[in-house]
């Protein structure tokens, strides 16, 4: 689906999703549990529901309970030899991938996991090298990934500059295998507030995972520990939310509503962002810890009195798209000026942009997402190709957009 989109400043009231890193999270700790979980608050993006198809492979049940409320049995986290090694369906989701390799070495012997997309060609080192040293085997072909072996007990170092996802992976299985582990991060964990965002989840199921004097010096995990139902009810979404914070930034008057300011999600640093930016001057924005912020932070310094430099973001080129080469064409394509480096993008803000040309999503939700708001500022018209991209994590983006007073052509709302 295509759409252009008439500048326009929006106004009015919206309510962000439900947190996409949050759903993850206590969706597994529900399926792990024995017992039935009730989690309100859950939308059912394409990522979503790659997770609950995941989570049914393992042997545990969901059901929907009206819109936004799920009921999880789970499976009780018991190791099941013997059985057909489980398929994975992730789609396009590397938080399902990477949670969900771990868990399944450790209750199923492993799995065959499938994906779409970039997903198989999103880095997956860490696991490759530590495995093999574990024994276990480890074959892709394609986009068919077989994993094989029976996660055991033991010290796991990992490298935390790639993505806290596969620490996350190994906080989730190694409680549910017999004796003690660590997990020893080798460099400096970027990423570190979703990592806190995990162990909240842990937490809340029942799961203690110590830090040594409270550092990062090695994750301590006691074996055999077993996952409780919970209730728990998912936070609005800060990533999301920062799409928003960029529309307010290019001249909108919208009021974000039902965040929480004192969440784990370490995306709400949007907020603090937001006024760095607003002031004018030349500064430079560490973006190693909120990736995901990345895109409308540049919608807002691409409209701004002086030159922001966005370092230490070379995660951004293996995600959904090359995202520091495809913010870099999208704005370049609405005007801006913009100049990709290696790991960083450098961004001199103009009063305005002109727009009257076509932007690529590239299957990438965050950059069609991006587009959208920066039309605002647009002297001309924006089309966006791609635009149906952001069911990944925002199915409503387009409703809401026009909530508030987007002129959108070529809309077709499923």
């Amino acid at each position: 689906m295509d759409v252009t989109i008439v500048p326009n400043k929006l106004q009015g009231r919206v309510t962000p999703p439900p947190s996409k890193s949050q759903t993850h999270r206590v969706i597994l700790a529900a399926a792990l549990a024995r017992g039935r979980s009730r989690l309100e608050n859950v939308a059912i993006s394409q990522d979503i529901l790659a997770t609950l198809s995941c989570i049914g492979a393992l042997g545990a049940h969901w059901e929907r309970k009206g819109e936004r409320t799920l009921e999880v049995t789970g499976m009780g986290g018991i190791f099941q030899p013997g059985k057909e090694l489980p398929h994975f369906d992730c789609g396009e989701s590397g938080s399902t991938l990477r949670f969900l390799i771990p868990i399944a070495l450790a209750v199923a012997g492993g799995g065959i996991f499938t994906g779409r997309g970039r997903l198989m060609e999103r880095p997956q080192e860490p696991y490759i090298h530590l495995f093999h040293e574990k024994g276990i085997s480890w074959n892709r072909e394609g986009d068919t990934l077989t994993v094989l072996g029976q996660l055991k007990a033991g010290d796991y170092e990992l490298p935390g500059n790639v993505s806290s996802q596969f620490f996350t992976g190994l906080l989730y299985a190694l409680p549910l295998v017999s004796g003690i582990s660590r997990i020893v991060p080798t460099t400096h964990i970027e990423g570190r507030d979703y990592l806190a965002m995990t162990l909240d989840t842990l937490a809340g199921a029942g799961v203690t995972v110590t830090e040594l004097h409270n550092t990062i010096k090695y994750f301590h995990i006691t074996g055999k520990t077993a996952y409780k139902a919970m209730d728990y009810t998912v936070e609005s979404d800060w990533s999301q939310a920062a799409f928003w914070y960029a529309a307010n930034f290019l001249g909108g008057q919208i009021t974000i509503q039902g965040l929480n300011p004192t969440s784990a999600q370490g995306d709400k640093a949007v907020a603090s962002f937001y006024w760095k930016l607003a002031r004018p001057g030349d500064v430079d924005l560490d973006m190693s810890q909120y990736p995901d912020l990345v895109p409308p932070l540049a919608a807002m310094a691409a409209v701004r009195k002086g030159t922001c430099r966005f370092n230490n973001a070379g995660r951004l080129r293996m995600k959904e798209s090359d995202r520091l080469n495809s913010v870099t064409a999208a704005l370049i394509a609405l005007g801006a000026d913009i100049r990709e480096g290696e790991d960083s993008l450098t961004i001199r803000g103009r009063d305005s942009l002109m727009g009257g040309e076509m932007v690529d999503s590239q299957n990438d939700h965050r950059i069609a997402m991006m587009a959208a708001v920066s039309a605002q500022t647009c002297q001309k018209p924006v089309t966006i190709l791609g635009a149906e991209c952001v069911n990944k994590s925002y199915p409503n983006f387009w409703e809401h957009f026009q909530v508030l007073g987007g002129n959108i052509h070529g809309l077709v709302l499923r």
